[in-house]
Parts: C-alpha cells; sequence; structure tokens
C-alpha cells in the first residue's frame, strides 16, 4: 500500500493528529488559522483560510492529499479536485466521530496503532470528566454561541461536551441540524424563554463580548447576566472537531460549570 506523503490540513485537526501520532513530516502545507500545536505554525506553509485556499500554492507544493472538514470547504476541494488532487473532507459531527477521526486519519498514514492508543487516550479523559460531572449536585442550563450576528447557537459535538461536562444545552434540538444555518437563533426571545444559568460564547475567530450580550434587550432577566455568568472559550479550543475539543475544550467547559455548582445553592 503507498501511504501519502505530502499532505495539505485545510483546517487544524488533521495537523494537531498527525503532529500528536508523530506524522507531522508528511505535511507540506496548513490552514492559516492553525494554533495547536504551536510549532506547527512555525515549521509549515500556511495555505488556506477556512473557505478559502491559495490554490495555485497549494500546487506548486505537490500534495497527495489534502484533508478537510465539512461542506464549508466543498469549493476549494472541488478546485483541487479538478487540478488532479486526492481530497478528503470529513463530516464528522459528535464526540464519537471525533475519535473516529483519529482512528481513520491514522489508518489512512500507516499509524493505525498509535492512532488507536491515541485515541483510546482522549477517550478516557472525556470519560473521566463525564465521571466527575456525575458528582455534581445540580446541572445549569447553558445557552452555547459561537457567533453573534447572527446568533447561532452550539454544534453537536460543543452541545455533547456540555452534557459530558455537567451541563444542559437548551437548544439539544439544533444541535443535531447539519448545517450552520440551522442553528440560527433568529428570534433571540427563544434563548429568553429558555432561562440559561451559564452563557458560553466561542465567536469563531474574534473575541467575546459578554457586556454586548448582557446588553440585548431583555436579558438583563436572564439567570446568567444576573449572576454574572457569561464566559468566553477560544474557538482553537473547542470549535474544532479534533482532540483540542475533547481535550482542553471539555476541560473549560468542566470548570465553568463545576464554579456554577459550587456558588449555586442546591435546591431542597
Amino acid at each position: 500500500m503507498t501511504l501519502p506523503t505530502r499532505l495539505i490540513c485545510l483546517t487544524e485537526e488533521p495537523t494537531e493528529v498527525l503532529y500528536a501520532l508523530g506524522e507531522q513530516h508528511r505535511i507540506v502545507g496548513i490552514s492559516g488559522f492553525t494554533v495547536r500545536p504551536p510549532q506547527a505554525r512555525q515549521e509549515k506553509p500556511r495555505v488556506s483560510a477556512f473557505t478559502s485556499a491559495k490554490i495555485e500554492r497549494i500546487l506548486e507544493l505537490k500534495p497527495d492529499l489534502a484533508i478537510g472538514f465539512s461542506d464549508m470547504q466543498a469549493d476549494i476541494a472541488r478546485a483541487l479536485i479538478l487540478a488532479g488532487v486526492e481530497v478528503w473532507i470529513s463530516n464528522h459531527r459528535t464526540v464519537a466521530g471525533i475519535l473516529g477521526y483519529v482512528r481513520r486519519l491514522g489508518a489512512m498514514v500507516g499509524a493505525a496503532e498509535k492512532a488507536e492508543a491515541y485515541a483510546q487516550q482522549l477517550e478516557a479523559h472525556v470519560e473521566a470528566v463525564r465521571a466527575e460531572a456525575a458528582l455534581l449536585l445540580r446541572r445549569p442550563r447553558v445557552y452555547f454561541e459561537e457567533w453573534d450576528e447572527p446568533s447561532i447557537s452550539a454544534i453537536r459535538w460543543v452541545s455533547e461536551l456540555i452534557g459530558i461536562a455537567g451541563g444542559d444545552d437548551i437548544f439539544p434540538e439544533r444541535a443535531v441540524a447539519p448545517l450552520g444555518r440551522d442553528r440560527i437563533v433568529a428570534d433571540r426571545s427563544e434563548v429568553l424563554a429558555r432561562a440559561p444559568d451559564l452563557i458560553i460564547g466561542s465567536w469563531c475567530g474574534k473575541k467575546f463580548r459578554p457586556e454586548q450580550v448582557a446588553a440585548r434587550p431583555g436579558w438583563d432577566a436572564l439567570p446568567a447576566v444576573r449572576d454574572g455568568e457569561l464566559h468566553e472559550i477560544k474557538s482553537p479550543l473547542i470549535l474544532q472537531p479534533g482532540p483540542a475539543a475533547l481535550t482542553d475544550g471539555l476541560d473549560a467547559l468542566h470548570r465553568i460549570v463545576r464554579r456554577w455548582a459550587a456558588r449555586t445553592p442546591q435546591v431542597n
């Protein structure tokens, strides 16, 4: 079997996985949004954003496989396919899907055993947090916002991680929708009706502004705003469907939930 030796990583998660597996020598180009691991930005050329890419630059690097994520990268994938590049676009949206992605990517580069061990390590961390969260006496209602204009609620793996961390996503029915447009909260009074105890912002590449959220009409009545429970988790930690979400992202969620539970009186 001929293994790919010149990989373009159009998003961060394949880069993080390949470095974790010791297979970073195969990477010849990365996404400009890559921050994990930090050395990747020093070692690898940046050839793409999320919905656009430097196609000519990618072709100059002579890749034998480009790896991306979701329908949002369909145009990049099409351009590369038309240029003769093999492309793998994953579309996993769940915690189980992230673990499966690690295993599949590892197998593609001939590192199946290392990938299995790494996936088991990630899975063990998830289960340890789940077990610790199960000991909390109360579960907060959580509104997670990944964009502000329009407001977009949690994607499925984030919704699942909220549950693992000890909270309850207030829009679980939106989380299972396959497309981002289906998670738009066009009527913000829906948030008021569901009265979140915590608001967590991760505005996909820009700074979360809790004061702007608190100033939305009527939101001063929300428990989260009343109690000052507006928090940010940086998007690279939670909004990429790879190892970061299952480690630092999950840990950040659990810290927020745990502190809320410690401050909140138990209801008899």
